[in-house]
């Protein structure tokens, strides 16, 4: 089973970027797909993006051409870029395995990150 922790989040202004790391723990971190998803303060968790064991992804809408998902399966890490941000980005962002790619998470969850978009 693999376990994973967030971490790279901060604060930015409006258009700023930021990248978020996801680090694995487990020898068959390679085998799954890997999703980011947020939470915003009084929201629902919502999928982000997501990057199969052979690296195809997919985005929500609002995040496309501004996000960009990858991933390193030798330091079993995935990453997400993310450029242009905007105020409604803030969020404690999360990684999570799939249980059903490509947008379906295991019911487990870590600490998340944070990241705060200021206009």
């Amino acid at each position: 089973q693999v376990q994973l922790a967030e971490s790279g989040g901060g604060s930015v202004q409006t258009g700023g970027s930021l990248r978020v790391s996801c680090a694995g723990s487990g020898r068959t971190f390679s085998n799954y797909g890997i999703g980011w998803f947020r939470q915003a303060p009084g929201k629902e968790r919502e999928f982000v993006a997501s990057i199969s064991w052979n690296g195809v992804a997919d985005y929500t809408e609002s995040v496309k051409g501004r996000f960009t998902i990858s991933r390193d399966n030798a330091k079993n890490s995935v990453y997400l870029q993310m450029n242009n941000l905007k105020p409604e980005d803030t969020a404690v962002y999360y990684c999570n395995p799939l249980q059903q790619w490509p947008r379906t998470p295991l019911d487990s969850w870590g600490q998340g990150t944070q990241v705060t978009v200021s206009s």
